[in-house]
Protein backbone atom coordinates (compact mmCIF):
# COMPACT_ATOMS: atom_id res chain seq x y z
CA UNK A 1 0.00 0.00 0.00
CA UNK A 2 1.41 3.40 -0.97
CA UNK A 3 2.45 5.90 1.70
CA UNK A 4 1.48 8.72 -0.67
CA UNK A 5 -1.51 10.51 0.86
CA UNK A 6 -4.39 11.69 -1.27
CA UNK A 7 -4.69 15.41 -1.83
CA UNK A 8 -7.82 15.55 0.33
CA UNK A 9 -6.22 13.61 3.20
CA UNK A 10 -3.16 15.83 3.06
CA UNK A 11 -5.18 19.02 3.15
CA UNK A 12 -7.29 17.79 6.05
CA UNK A 13 -4.22 16.81 8.03
CA UNK A 14 -2.23 20.00 7.47
CA UNK A 15 -4.77 22.80 7.30
CA UNK A 16 -5.20 25.29 10.11
CA UNK A 17 -8.48 27.26 9.98
CA UNK A 18 -6.80 30.65 10.13
CA UNK A 19 -3.69 29.72 8.21
CA UNK A 20 -4.70 27.44 5.34
CA UNK A 21 -3.79 28.89 1.96
CA UNK A 22 -5.82 28.57 -1.21
CA UNK A 23 -3.36 26.30 -3.00
CA UNK A 24 -1.60 23.45 -1.21
CA UNK A 25 1.17 21.17 -2.46
CA UNK A 26 0.44 17.45 -2.38
CA UNK A 27 3.47 16.86 -0.20
CA UNK A 28 5.72 19.57 1.20
CA UNK A 29 9.45 19.74 0.81
CA UNK A 30 11.37 19.20 4.03
CA UNK A 31 14.51 21.11 4.99
CA UNK A 32 16.31 20.04 8.15
CA UNK A 33 18.95 22.56 9.20
CA UNK A 34 21.38 21.44 11.89
CA UNK A 35 24.16 23.20 13.74
CA UNK A 36 26.76 21.58 15.97
CA UNK A 37 27.30 22.30 19.66
CA UNK A 38 24.76 25.11 19.99
CA UNK A 39 22.88 25.23 23.27
CA UNK A 40 19.28 26.33 23.46
CA UNK A 41 20.06 29.79 24.79
CA UNK A 42 22.53 30.65 22.05
CA UNK A 43 20.06 32.69 19.98
CA UNK A 44 18.99 36.29 20.34
CA UNK A 45 15.32 35.27 20.12
CA UNK A 46 15.74 33.60 23.53
CA UNK A 47 16.68 36.92 25.12
CA UNK A 48 20.44 36.42 24.87
CA UNK A 49 21.71 39.95 24.25
CA UNK A 50 25.32 38.88 23.69
CA UNK A 51 24.61 37.21 20.35
CA UNK A 52 22.71 38.32 17.23
CA UNK A 53 21.09 35.56 15.18
CA UNK A 54 18.66 37.14 12.70
CA UNK A 55 18.24 33.97 10.59
CA UNK A 56 17.41 31.76 13.56
CA UNK A 57 15.20 34.53 14.94
CA UNK A 58 13.35 34.56 11.61
CA UNK A 59 12.67 30.84 11.90
CA UNK A 60 11.35 31.38 15.41
CA UNK A 61 9.17 34.28 14.26
CA UNK A 62 7.74 32.20 11.40
CA UNK A 63 7.05 29.08 13.45
CA UNK A 64 7.11 27.36 16.82
CA UNK A 65 10.14 27.21 19.11
CA UNK A 66 10.38 24.50 21.77
CA UNK A 67 12.00 25.53 25.04
CA UNK A 68 12.22 22.01 26.49
CA UNK A 69 13.98 20.08 23.71
CA UNK A 70 16.73 17.74 24.87
CA UNK A 71 19.37 15.83 22.94
CA UNK A 72 19.12 12.06 23.17
CA UNK A 73 22.85 12.04 24.00
CA UNK A 74 24.72 15.36 24.12
CA UNK A 75 27.72 14.41 22.00
CA UNK A 76 28.10 14.29 18.21
CA UNK A 77 28.07 10.67 17.02
CA UNK A 78 25.36 9.27 19.31
CA UNK A 79 23.07 12.28 18.76
CA UNK A 80 23.48 12.22 14.98
CA UNK A 81 22.91 8.48 14.83
CA UNK A 82 19.70 8.90 16.83
CA UNK A 83 18.49 11.61 14.44
CA UNK A 84 18.88 9.45 11.37
CA UNK A 85 17.63 6.16 12.88
CA UNK A 86 14.97 7.34 15.33
CA UNK A 87 16.61 5.13 18.00
CA UNK A 88 18.27 6.09 21.25
CA UNK A 89 22.05 5.54 21.07
CA UNK A 90 21.78 2.83 23.75
CA UNK A 91 19.93 0.73 21.17
CA UNK A 92 23.30 0.42 19.43
CA UNK A 93 25.28 0.30 22.72
CA UNK A 94 26.70 3.70 21.80
CA UNK A 95 27.74 6.08 24.57
CA UNK A 96 30.26 8.47 23.04
CA UNK A 97 32.25 9.33 19.92
CA UNK A 98 34.34 6.19 20.42
CA UNK A 99 34.28 3.07 18.24
CA UNK A 100 30.75 1.93 17.50
CA UNK A 101 28.73 0.33 14.74
CA UNK A 102 25.16 0.16 13.51
CA UNK A 103 23.84 -3.12 12.07
CA UNK A 104 23.11 -3.19 8.35
CA UNK A 105 19.47 -3.99 9.13
CA UNK A 106 19.03 -0.58 10.80
CA UNK A 107 20.09 1.21 7.62
CA UNK A 108 16.88 0.20 5.84
CA UNK A 109 14.64 2.30 8.06
CA UNK A 110 16.66 5.50 8.37
CA UNK A 111 14.95 8.78 7.62
CA UNK A 112 16.69 8.99 4.26
CA UNK A 113 15.61 5.52 3.19
CA UNK A 114 12.02 6.07 4.32
CA UNK A 115 11.74 9.27 2.32
CA UNK A 116 13.47 7.83 -0.73
CA UNK A 117 11.11 4.84 -0.79
CA UNK A 118 8.19 7.27 -0.53
CA UNK A 119 9.29 9.05 -3.71
CA UNK A 120 11.17 11.98 -2.23
CA UNK A 121 14.47 13.23 -3.59
CA UNK A 122 16.82 12.96 -0.60
CA UNK A 123 19.99 15.04 -0.36
CA UNK A 124 22.49 15.66 2.45
CA UNK A 125 25.21 18.26 2.76
CA UNK A 126 27.82 18.92 5.42
CA UNK A 127 28.92 17.15 8.57
CA UNK A 128 27.94 13.50 9.02
CA UNK A 129 29.96 11.93 11.92
CA UNK A 130 28.24 8.55 12.14
CA UNK A 131 29.57 5.11 13.08
CA UNK A 132 30.31 2.42 10.53
CA UNK A 133 28.77 1.46 8.18
CA UNK A 134 26.66 4.63 8.08
CA UNK A 135 27.34 6.98 5.17
CA UNK A 136 25.05 9.47 3.49
CA UNK A 137 24.52 7.02 0.64
CA UNK A 138 23.96 3.96 2.84
CA UNK A 139 21.20 5.70 4.77
CA UNK A 140 19.38 6.91 1.66
CA UNK A 141 20.85 10.28 0.66
CA UNK A 142 22.68 11.76 -2.28
CA UNK A 143 25.70 13.44 -0.69
CA UNK A 144 25.88 16.96 -2.09
CA UNK A 145 29.08 18.08 -0.40
CA UNK A 146 31.38 17.35 2.50
CA UNK A 147 31.86 21.09 3.00
CA UNK A 148 30.44 21.84 6.43
CA UNK A 149 31.34 25.51 6.49
CA UNK A 150 30.88 28.49 4.17
CA UNK A 151 30.56 26.37 1.03
CA UNK A 152 27.61 24.36 2.32
CA UNK A 153 24.95 27.04 1.94
CA UNK A 154 26.10 27.69 -1.62
CA UNK A 155 25.89 24.04 -2.67
CA UNK A 156 22.49 23.62 -1.04
CA UNK A 157 21.29 26.82 -2.71
CA UNK A 158 22.40 25.50 -6.10
CA UNK A 159 20.25 22.42 -5.55
CA UNK A 160 17.27 24.54 -4.49
CA UNK A 161 17.49 26.64 -7.65
CA UNK A 162 17.11 23.59 -9.88
CA UNK A 163 13.69 22.71 -11.23
CA UNK A 164 12.30 20.19 -8.76
CA UNK A 165 10.34 17.32 -10.29
CA UNK A 166 9.70 15.67 -6.93
CA UNK A 167 9.40 16.89 -3.35
CA UNK A 168 12.73 16.84 -1.55
CA UNK A 169 14.16 16.13 1.86
CA UNK A 170 17.32 18.15 2.35
CA UNK A 171 19.62 18.00 5.38
CA UNK A 172 22.02 20.94 5.72
CA UNK A 173 24.47 20.04 8.50
CA UNK A 174 26.72 22.93 9.55
CA UNK A 175 29.81 22.44 11.74
CA UNK A 176 29.71 25.60 13.81
CA UNK A 177 29.71 26.77 16.54
CA UNK A 178 31.60 23.49 17.19
CA UNK A 179 34.99 25.17 16.59
CA UNK A 180 34.70 26.54 20.12
CA UNK A 181 36.06 23.14 21.23
CA UNK A 182 39.57 24.10 20.26
CA UNK A 183 39.96 27.01 22.67
CA UNK A 184 40.23 24.71 25.69
CA UNK A 185 41.93 21.86 23.83
CA UNK A 186 44.67 24.13 22.50
CA UNK A 187 45.07 26.05 25.79
CA UNK A 188 45.73 22.76 27.58
CA UNK A 189 48.10 21.52 24.87
CA UNK A 190 50.08 24.74 24.97
CA UNK A 191 50.31 24.81 28.76
CA UNK A 192 51.40 21.18 28.95
CA UNK A 193 53.62 21.42 25.84
CA UNK A 194 51.65 18.72 24.06
CA UNK A 195 51.43 18.11 20.35
CA UNK A 196 48.64 20.00 18.57
CA UNK A 197 45.56 17.81 18.93
CA UNK A 198 43.47 16.66 16.01
CA UNK A 199 42.15 17.86 13.66
CA UNK A 200 45.39 19.02 12.10
CA UNK A 201 43.60 21.24 9.61
CA UNK A 202 44.28 24.92 10.20
CA UNK A 203 40.75 26.09 9.40
CA UNK A 204 39.38 25.31 12.88
CA UNK A 205 42.16 27.31 14.51
CA UNK A 206 41.67 30.17 12.07
CA UNK A 207 37.97 30.35 12.89
CA UNK A 208 38.65 30.30 16.63
CA UNK A 209 41.30 33.02 16.26
CA UNK A 210 38.87 35.17 14.30
CA UNK A 211 36.05 34.53 16.76
CA UNK A 212 38.17 35.34 19.82
CA UNK A 213 39.67 38.54 18.39
CA UNK A 214 38.70 41.74 20.17
CA UNK A 215 36.79 44.40 18.19
CA UNK A 216 39.15 46.57 16.15
CA UNK A 217 40.41 49.59 17.99
CA UNK A 218 39.04 48.46 21.37
CA UNK A 219 41.31 48.13 24.38
CA UNK A 220 41.24 44.99 26.50
CA UNK A 221 39.91 47.03 29.41
CA UNK A 222 37.04 48.46 27.36
CA UNK A 223 36.31 45.02 25.91
CA UNK A 224 35.82 43.32 29.26
CA UNK A 225 33.86 46.24 30.68
CA UNK A 226 31.66 46.44 27.58
CA UNK A 227 30.69 43.92 24.88
CA UNK A 228 32.22 40.77 26.35
CA UNK A 229 29.63 38.47 27.97
CA UNK A 230 29.83 38.30 31.77
CA UNK A 231 30.44 35.15 33.77
CA UNK A 232 27.29 33.03 34.05
CA UNK A 233 25.53 33.02 37.39
CA UNK A 234 26.01 29.26 37.66
CA UNK A 235 29.76 29.15 37.02
CA UNK A 236 30.47 27.52 40.39
CA UNK A 237 30.25 23.75 40.79
CA UNK A 238 26.88 22.36 41.80
CA UNK A 239 26.71 21.83 45.55
CA UNK A 240 27.56 18.21 46.43
CA UNK A 241 28.15 17.41 42.78
CA UNK A 242 28.47 13.73 41.87
CA UNK A 243 32.03 12.47 42.15
CA UNK A 244 32.24 11.74 38.41
CA UNK A 245 32.07 15.46 37.62
CA UNK A 246 35.25 16.10 39.57
CA UNK A 247 37.20 13.28 37.96
CA UNK A 248 37.52 14.49 34.39
CA UNK A 249 41.10 14.75 33.18
CA UNK A 250 42.88 16.39 30.28
CA UNK A 251 41.78 19.75 28.95
CA UNK A 252 38.49 19.73 30.87
CA UNK A 253 40.28 19.42 34.18
CA UNK A 254 42.91 21.93 33.11
CA UNK A 255 40.50 24.76 32.29
CA UNK A 256 38.30 24.05 35.29
CA UNK A 257 41.32 24.47 37.54
CA UNK A 258 43.36 27.12 35.78
CA UNK A 259 41.15 29.38 33.69
CA UNK A 260 40.40 32.77 35.20
CA UNK A 261 37.32 34.92 34.65
CA UNK A 262 38.76 36.63 31.57
CA UNK A 263 39.59 33.27 29.97
CA UNK A 264 36.04 32.05 30.45
CA UNK A 265 34.54 35.33 29.27
CA UNK A 266 36.65 35.31 26.10
CA UNK A 267 35.51 31.75 25.50
CA UNK A 268 31.89 32.91 25.78
CA UNK A 269 32.59 35.82 23.41
CA UNK A 270 34.07 33.47 20.80
CA UNK A 271 31.15 31.07 21.17
CA UNK A 272 28.78 33.91 20.30
CA UNK A 273 30.82 34.93 17.28
CA UNK A 274 30.98 31.38 15.92
CA UNK A 275 27.22 31.10 16.35
CA UNK A 276 26.73 34.35 14.45
CA UNK A 277 28.96 33.00 11.69
CA UNK A 278 26.80 29.94 11.12
CA UNK A 279 23.65 32.04 11.43
CA UNK A 280 24.88 34.03 8.46
CA UNK A 281 25.15 30.85 6.40
CA UNK A 282 21.66 29.77 7.43
CA UNK A 283 20.42 33.20 6.40
CA UNK A 284 21.77 32.63 2.86
CA UNK A 285 19.85 29.35 2.66
CA UNK A 286 16.62 30.98 3.85
CA UNK A 287 17.06 33.76 1.32
CA UNK A 288 17.36 31.19 -1.48
CA UNK A 289 14.10 29.62 -0.35
CA UNK A 290 12.44 33.03 -0.51
CA UNK A 291 13.91 33.89 -3.92
CA UNK A 292 12.77 30.61 -5.45
CA UNK A 293 9.35 30.64 -3.79
CA UNK A 294 10.14 27.34 -2.09
CA UNK A 295 9.52 28.92 1.31
CA UNK A 296 5.80 28.47 0.61
CA UNK A 297 6.11 24.70 0.06
CA UNK A 298 8.89 23.78 2.48
CA UNK A 299 8.66 22.73 6.12
CA UNK A 300 11.83 23.79 7.95
CA UNK A 301 13.00 22.07 11.09
CA UNK A 302 16.00 23.55 12.90
CA UNK A 303 17.99 21.98 15.73
CA UNK A 304 21.47 21.27 17.04
CA UNK A 305 22.94 17.92 17.98
CA UNK A 306 23.91 19.11 21.48
CA UNK A 307 25.05 22.20 23.33
CA UNK A 308 28.16 23.51 25.04
CA UNK A 309 28.61 24.08 28.76
CA UNK A 310 29.55 27.71 28.07
CA UNK A 311 31.34 28.18 31.43
CA UNK A 312 28.48 26.76 33.52
CA UNK A 313 29.75 24.84 36.57
CA UNK A 314 33.32 25.44 35.43
CA UNK A 315 32.94 23.40 32.25
CA UNK A 316 33.07 23.90 28.51
CA UNK A 317 32.45 21.20 25.88
CA UNK A 318 29.49 18.79 26.07
CA UNK A 319 28.44 15.23 27.13
CA UNK A 320 26.90 16.29 30.47
CA UNK A 321 23.22 16.24 31.50
CA UNK A 322 23.26 19.94 32.45
CA UNK A 323 20.96 22.08 30.32
CA UNK A 324 23.82 23.98 28.68
CA UNK A 325 25.05 20.69 27.22
CA UNK A 326 21.83 18.74 26.68
CA UNK A 327 19.10 21.30 25.94
CA UNK A 328 19.09 22.41 22.31
CA UNK A 329 17.24 24.68 19.88
CA UNK A 330 14.32 22.95 18.20
CA UNK A 331 12.01 24.87 15.86
CA UNK A 332 9.45 24.06 13.19
CA UNK A 333 8.63 26.71 10.61
CA UNK A 334 6.28 26.76 7.62
CA UNK A 335 4.87 30.25 7.02
CA UNK A 336 1.16 30.21 6.40
CA UNK A 337 0.74 26.70 7.76
CA UNK A 338 1.85 26.76 11.38
CA UNK A 339 1.35 29.40 14.07
CA UNK A 340 3.89 32.21 13.98
CA UNK A 341 6.14 33.18 16.86
CA UNK A 342 4.82 30.72 19.42
CA UNK A 343 7.12 29.44 22.15
CA UNK A 344 6.23 26.08 23.67
CA UNK A 345 7.40 25.94 27.29
CA UNK A 346 5.37 22.92 28.32
CA UNK A 347 6.13 19.86 26.20
CA UNK A 348 9.29 17.81 26.70
CA UNK A 349 10.82 16.99 23.34
CA UNK A 350 13.52 14.43 22.61
CA UNK A 351 15.06 16.37 19.76
CA UNK A 352 16.92 13.46 18.14
CA UNK A 353 14.45 10.58 18.32
CA UNK A 354 11.41 12.81 17.76
CA UNK A 355 12.91 14.09 14.51
CA UNK A 356 12.19 11.09 12.26
CA UNK A 357 8.51 10.78 13.31
CA UNK A 358 8.03 14.53 12.88
CA UNK A 359 9.49 14.67 9.38
CA UNK A 360 7.54 11.57 8.33
CA UNK A 361 4.32 13.05 9.70
CA UNK A 362 4.63 16.15 7.53
CA UNK A 363 5.40 14.01 4.47
CA UNK A 364 2.60 11.51 5.08
CA UNK A 365 5.07 8.64 5.48
CA UNK A 366 4.36 5.73 7.83
CA UNK A 367 6.76 5.49 10.77
CA UNK A 368 8.32 2.08 11.52
CA UNK A 369 6.78 0.42 14.55
CA UNK A 370 8.63 0.31 17.84
CA UNK A 371 10.49 3.61 17.64
CA UNK A 372 10.64 5.58 20.92
CA UNK A 373 10.03 9.03 19.45
CA UNK A 374 6.85 10.90 18.56
CA UNK A 375 5.90 13.57 16.05
CA UNK A 376 5.64 17.10 17.43
CA UNK A 377 3.32 18.17 14.63
CA UNK A 378 0.21 18.19 16.79
CA UNK A 379 1.93 20.42 19.33
CA UNK A 380 3.16 22.73 16.57
CA UNK A 381 -0.22 23.13 14.92
CA UNK A 382 -2.65 22.77 17.85
CA UNK A 383 -0.51 23.58 20.86
CA UNK A 384 -1.18 20.17 22.40
CA UNK A 385 -0.95 16.44 21.79
CA UNK A 386 -2.98 13.73 23.50
CA UNK A 387 -0.97 11.57 25.91
CA UNK A 388 2.31 13.43 25.45
CA UNK A 389 5.23 12.19 27.56
CA UNK A 390 5.70 13.43 31.11
CA UNK A 391 9.46 12.98 31.08
CA UNK A 392 12.32 12.64 28.63
CA UNK A 393 15.41 10.45 28.92
CA UNK A 394 18.92 11.76 28.28
CA UNK A 395 21.82 9.36 27.77
CA UNK A 396 25.39 10.49 28.44
CA UNK A 397 28.74 8.76 28.22
CA UNK A 398 28.98 8.17 31.96
CA UNK A 399 25.47 8.85 33.25
CA UNK A 400 21.77 8.52 32.58
CA UNK A 401 19.28 11.31 33.17
CA UNK A 402 15.54 11.85 33.34
CA UNK A 403 13.98 15.29 32.92
CA UNK A 404 10.43 15.49 34.23
CA UNK A 405 8.16 18.51 34.22
CA UNK A 406 9.80 19.96 37.32
CA UNK A 407 12.88 17.94 38.21
CA UNK A 408 16.00 16.56 36.60
CA UNK A 409 17.45 13.36 38.02
CA UNK A 410 20.84 11.94 37.00
CA UNK A 411 22.81 8.89 38.05
CA UNK A 412 26.54 8.73 37.30
CA UNK A 413 29.24 6.13 36.96
CA UNK A 414 32.03 5.91 39.53
CA UNK A 415 31.89 6.24 43.28
CA UNK A 416 29.48 7.96 45.66
CA UNK A 417 27.91 10.44 45.46
CA UNK A 418 26.32 9.02 42.30
CA UNK A 419 23.09 10.98 42.07
CA UNK A 420 21.98 14.50 41.29
CA UNK A 421 18.44 15.82 41.71
CA UNK A 422 17.67 19.37 40.60
CA UNK A 423 14.49 21.42 41.04
CA UNK A 424 14.38 22.96 37.56
CA UNK A 425 11.52 25.30 38.48
CA UNK A 426 13.27 26.99 41.40
CA UNK A 427 16.85 26.31 40.37
CA UNK A 428 17.12 26.49 36.56
CA UNK A 429 20.86 27.10 36.88
CA UNK A 430 21.20 23.65 38.47
CA UNK A 431 23.26 24.94 41.38
CA UNK A 432 21.95 22.77 44.22
CA UNK A 433 21.91 18.98 44.35
CA UNK A 434 18.86 17.86 46.32
CA UNK A 435 19.63 14.14 46.18
CA UNK A 436 21.00 14.15 49.73
CA UNK A 437 18.19 16.26 51.22
CA UNK A 438 15.85 14.24 53.44
CA UNK A 439 12.75 16.20 52.47
CA UNK A 440 13.24 15.25 48.81
CA UNK A 441 13.45 11.52 49.55
CA UNK A 442 10.05 10.80 47.99
CA UNK A 443 10.81 12.84 44.86
CA UNK A 444 14.18 11.10 44.56
CA UNK A 445 12.66 7.63 44.85
CA UNK A 446 10.00 8.48 42.28
CA UNK A 447 12.55 9.69 39.76
CA UNK A 448 14.77 6.69 40.35
CA UNK A 449 11.78 4.50 39.55
CA UNK A 450 10.83 6.48 36.48
CA UNK A 451 14.36 6.48 35.07
CA UNK A 452 14.72 2.75 35.66
CA UNK A 453 11.44 2.23 33.82
CA UNK A 454 12.74 4.21 30.82
CA UNK A 455 15.98 2.23 30.92
CA UNK A 456 14.07 -1.06 30.85
CA UNK A 457 11.84 0.13 28.01
CA UNK A 458 14.91 1.05 25.99
CA UNK A 459 16.77 -2.15 26.87
CA UNK A 460 19.68 -0.02 28.05
CA UNK A 461 22.28 -2.33 29.61
CA UNK A 462 24.60 0.50 30.58
CA UNK A 463 21.78 2.27 32.40
CA UNK A 464 21.05 -0.94 34.30
CA UNK A 465 24.72 -1.20 35.29
CA UNK A 466 24.67 2.28 36.84
CA UNK A 467 21.88 1.33 39.22
CA UNK A 468 23.53 -2.01 39.96
CA UNK A 469 26.84 -0.33 40.76
CA UNK A 470 25.19 2.19 43.08
CA UNK A 471 23.01 -0.55 44.62
CA UNK A 472 19.94 1.65 44.21
CA UNK A 473 16.70 -0.25 44.05
CA UNK A 474 14.71 2.73 42.83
Amino acid sequence: MSNRPTRRRFLESTALPALASAVEPERPNILYIMTDQQHAGMMSCTGNRWVKTPAMDRLAADGVRFELAYSSNPVCMPARTAMMTGRYPSHFEMRSNGPASVPESALNTTVGQLFRKAGYQTVFGGKTHWPKPMTAESIGFEYLTSDEREGLSGVCSEFLRRKQERPFLMVASFINPHDICYMAIDAHAQAEKLATPLPKSVVERQRVAEASALPKGMSREDFFSGPCPPMPGNHAATSEEPSALGQYGGFRAYVRKHWQAEDWRLHRWAYCRLTERVDGEIGKLLETLRETGLDKTTVIVFASDHGDMDAAHGFEHKSLPYDESSRVPFMVSWPGHVPRGRVDRKHLVSSCVDLLPTLCDYAGIAVPKGLPGRSVRGIVERGKETGWREEVAIECSDCRCLRSGRYKYSIFEGSAPWEMLIDMKNDPGETTNLATKTRYRTVLADHRRRLRQRIEELGDDYGRSLFANARLAG
